[in-house]
């Protein structure tokens, strides 16, 4: 299973703190005056980036595979929305077709791949299967 670890660098700031560029996604970086706050504003201001690109059907590159210190993930939410998206796109399943395979509303089928969304484990399962895909879980 992959992972969505984003890299991100981190440089000293010009008189104090450090400035986080994320690797992959030139419009998302951050500040923090130490190592912990970088990281944890570096995953909020990924998700949030992340959030905007799917809410306007924006490409999402795939994280770099480089061999970096500083790697975040997106929030729970936001990785939910972009499986499901991925698995569309790579399936060429419609929307519509994804509802009926699952036995649900449009509407229902829609908010799976909405970031606002929180979709419950039984309604990610249930896409996952109409997809031909598996729902793992882990924690990181």
């Amino acid at each position: 299973m992959k992972q969505t670890y984003y890299p991100f660098t981190l440089e000293k700031g010009d008189e104090h703190g450090y400035i986080v560029q994320f690797i992959d996604l030139e419009e998302a970086y951050t500040y923090g005056e130490t190592i912990d706050e970088c990281v944890h504003n570096a995953s909020e201001v990924l998700s949030a980036v992340l959030e905007m690109r799917l809410e306007n059907n924006e490409p999402i590159p795939e994280p770099s595979d480089i061999d970096t210190k500083y790697k975040v993930m997106p929030s729970a939410n936001i990785q939910a929305a972009l499986s499901i998206r991925n698995a569309k796109d790579a399936t060429r399943m419609s929307t519509a077709d994804l509802a009926r395979v699952m036995g649900v509303t449009w509407p229902v089928a829609d908010k799976l791949t909405n970031p606002k969304h929180y979709p419950s484990l039984r309604q990610l399962e249930k896409a996952a299967n109409a997809l031909g895909r598996r729902l793992v879980i882990s924690l990181v």
